[in-house]
């Protein structure tokens, strides 16, 4: 006889589901499977070296304060560093006390949906959109309208129709405006100024959430939305994920809007109190050296672009007419559309059995998917696997098509 469940769950857990990506790791985890399926950095470019030694003063000069509980808001001289950090290298001003130190940047997401989303309302986001952001949107029941893009993001005049089409103003508009997880596209220069300003017509926040922005390996840097006239009310999000180590989880969200701070505070406190005090401390040790931080990044750029450069090659050798991809500047990401009559969640059951991974398109979509689509990862592996892996899925994609 099976026990009853005597738990009485909340009504918005029903949609609750897990991720896609993360399910597809369990599965790919044996070194025998060439995955290009997270978003995982080189471990082998962490600073680990360094990250040590810093860990290693903190504890020697520090060590009660840094193993003690801490505010919420974070650790002062790091928040110091991020604004001092996101003025040189964004153009954002802000000051500390709009900055709040997240325990990555899901976190603040989820923070964000917290304090503005109640069941029924509506966030509009780029279609497609970033995994974790619709896991976290939805889990407040928010009604999700996707707006659809292009090479140059999302596209200016279907977001001014979405809005004008709703019956009342969204509580976000949710963009990756570099290297988008999961197209690898970014928002174009012309487009920025459009969006920021269709945004405020309609008394819609912007969400800006930036975690692929220091990896630019093509083009030239171009303004945060959040740095732009009219962007009064935006919120930006901010990592140390991708340009230093994940496992460290420090991140920042920066909001002017004085309000909204205070709540996203409260809503913190009632989550985790304050990210990681000693974590907080070696991060900010490590980048108050000089050099080291733009040093490391000048590295992973490097690294990954060369990564991006043999996927991008491998695909021209081994995939056959009728797919195309994006061809991104920067992150981590690049985006395959398969032949139409392709369903790319059933060609990686193949793809797996012969020992490739990669993350199909569907759970990125809003609405009706497109299956033939999927995300590949070229960051976390050597350029003579991802030749192999490329090699090993286009095999797939040609037997698949016969």
């Amino acid at each position: 006889m099976t026990a009853r469940d005597s738990f009485r769950y909340a009504a918005r857990t029903a949609s609750l589901k897990p991720s896609a990506i993360r399910e597809i790791l369990k599965t790919t985890a044996s070194p025998d499977i060439i995955s290009f399926a997270g978003g995982l950095p080189a471990p082998e470019l962490f600073p680990v070296g360094d990250l040590a030694r810093a860990a290693g003063e903190i504890l020697a000069a520090d060590g009660p304060a840094s193993l003690q509980y801490g505010v919420t808001e974070g650790h002062l001289p790091l928040r110091q560093w991020i604004c001092r950090h996101l003025a040189s290298v964004e153009g954002i001003e802000a000051a500390p006390e709009q900055v709040l130190v997240t325990s990555g940047s899901q976190q603040g997401l989820d923070l964000a949906a917290k304090v503005l989303i109640d069941p029924g309302d509506t966030v509009v986001v780029e279609n497609p959109a970033y995994l974790g952001a619709l896991q976290a949107f939805q889990s407040y029941q928010a009604d999700v309208v996707g707006v659809p893009g292009d090479d140059e993001g999302i596209r200016p005049d279907e977001l001014a129709r979405t809005l004008a089409a709703l019956p009342r103003p969204p509580k976000l508009l949710y963009l990756i405006p570099n290297f988008q997880n999961p197209t690898g596209t970014s928002l174009s220069a012309g487009r920025r100024a459009q969006v920021v300003e269709i945004a405020a017509a309609h008394g819609v926040p912007i969400l800006e959430d930036d975690p692929y922005g220091r990896l630019r390996y093509s083009g030239v840097d171009l303004p945060a939305l959040s740095s732009l006239p009219g962007a009064r009310d935006s919120v930006y999000l901010g990592t140390s994920s991708k340009i230093l180590a994940p496992g460290l989880r420090v991140a920042w969200l920066v909001a002017r809007n004085r309000t909204f701070f205070e709540r996203v505070v409260a809503a913190k406190q009632a989550a985790d109190l304050h990210t990681s005090s000693f974590t907080q401390r070696v991060m900010c040790r490590y980048v108050l050296e000089p050099g080291a931080v733009e040093g490391h990044i000048v590295r992973l750029r490097a690294a990954y672009a060369a990564r991006r450069a043999a996927m991008l090659d491998a695909l021209e050798r081994h995939l056959p007419a009728g797919c195309s991809w994006t061809r991104p500047d920067g992150g981590l990401f690049l985006w395959v559309r398969l032949p139409p009559f392709l369903d790319a969640t059933k060609l990686l059951a193949v793809a797996a059995a012969r020992n490739v991974a990669f993350v199909p398109g569907e759970p990125f979509w809003v609405g009706s998917p497109a299956r033939n689509t999927l995300r590949l990862n070229f960051s976390n592996a050597t350029a003579e696997r991802i030749e192999e892996g490329i090699r090993r899925l286009g095999a797939v994609i040609v037997e698949q098509s016969r």
